[in-house]
């Protein structure tokens, strides 16, 4: 309650926010501010709100689906401690690259990951050799004109008062969603009934131009953090979870742990948190105390990252602790119509077409 009516108080300071973003918008919509397009494929995946819509797994989705081409992602590389382009490689750590952009890398073989604040630099640097790219979480940065943009919206959000940062967690107004070409709907729940879909588009009020697709997730197997033992979710019915999580939005992870376990022990940290000794040390003696014999700790994919590269090892190898890989898939005739329109776009403007 107290955190809600704080946020009142910055009420204020979210209007002249909002000015100040409308202002921006509309010096490059009337070309005082420049836009730079660039002669290859860019798909940009983003969003209005801070966090916690699913662009990753979303942007995982079109590198399986572009596989056929040579794929570049580009990302600021939220949460690392360096400044200026890497290009990822072997050395990469959460540190150097971010967390997302770290997964990214080591989940994919044949892509090339790298992260730069500047968009325009990267673009540059990656563009040879490269025959389309894909710009994670840059949908408000209109210093390059994307060929697609994909802008996502959490299901359950929709339809709920928001407001822009620092009240709430929009960080730019809700009539930027018209310069997207497709409104994605992420994290809708299975099955989705056909009223649900149409309140999506009666809320995203959607030009004659934009499609209003629909996404949910897929949870895979546990993976162990630090060998390769896996194991089936169906295998942790009735234990004890301890959840460690740095994300900025673990309540669809929570709902589908609680098909397994009514005993959840959730110690939640900020969006792209670099863990501290103390906080692994903390949950790791929450964990032994516990009496109960069957017993887990799960992290996020992307935590578990930064739990690989900050030297963690030491407190955690003896442990139970795995990850839980997530992945977006879209309903059938979503799936077709989405597939068709990021295929046909890359393939009608490449290079060499």
């Amino acid at each position: 309650m107290l955190v809600n009516y704080l946020r009142l108080l910055l009420l204020p300071f979210s209007l002249i926010y909002g000015m100040a973003i409308t202002l921006r918008k509309k010096l490059y919509d009337w070309g005082i501010m420049r836009s730079v397009k660039f002669d290859l494929p860019i798909i940009c995946v983003g969003n209005l709100a801070v966090g916690g819509s699913g662009k990753t797994p979303t942007t995982e989705y079109l590198v399986r689906l572009l596989s056929d081409y040579k794929v570049a992602i580009l990302s600021r590389g939220y949460g690392r401690r360096t400044k200026g382009y890497i290009l990822a490689d072997a050395d990469a750590t959460a540190e150097t690259i971010g967390d997302e952009p770290l997964q990214y890398y080591q989940k994919f073989d044949n892509i090339s990951v790298a992260v730069s604040e500047s968009r325009v630099d990267g673009i540059e640097k990656l563009s040879p050799g490269h025959d389309v790219i894909i710009l994670d979480d840059a949908f408000q940065h209109r210093s390059v004109r994307a060929g697609l943009n994909i802008l996502l919206f959490e299901f359950r959000k929709l339809g709920t008062l928001q407001f822009l940062l620092p009240a709430g967690n929009l960080r730019d107004v809700f009539s930027s969603r018209k310069r997207a070409d497709v409104l994605l709907v992420t994290k809708s729940p299975v099955p989705l009934l056909h009223v649900a879909q149409q309140a999506s588009v009666n809320e995203l009020q959607p030009n004659t131009n934009q499609k209003v697709l629909h996404s949910y997730l897929k949870y895979g197997g546990l993976k162990h953090l630090y060998t390769e033992s896996d194991l089936e979710l169906a295998s942790i019915k009735d234990k004890e979870i301890f959840l460690l999580t740095g994300i900025a939005n673990p309540d669809p992870l929570i709902e589908e742990l609680e098909k397994y376990s009514k005993t959840i022990k959730h110690e939640k940290f900020p969006d792209h948190y670099a863990f501290k000794i103390d906080d692994i040390k903390k949950f790791k003696t929450a964990f032994e105390k516990s009496e109960r014999k069957d017993k887990i700790i799960i992290t996020t994919e992307k935590d578990s990252k930064r739990l690989k590269a900050a030297g963690f090892k030491d407190l955690l190898v003896n442990l139970p602790v795995y990850f839980l890989p997530i992945e977006v898939d879209l309903f059938e005739e979503d799936k077709f119509t989405f597939d068709e329109l990021i295929l046909n776009y890359v393939k009608s403007n490449r290079r060499n077409r």
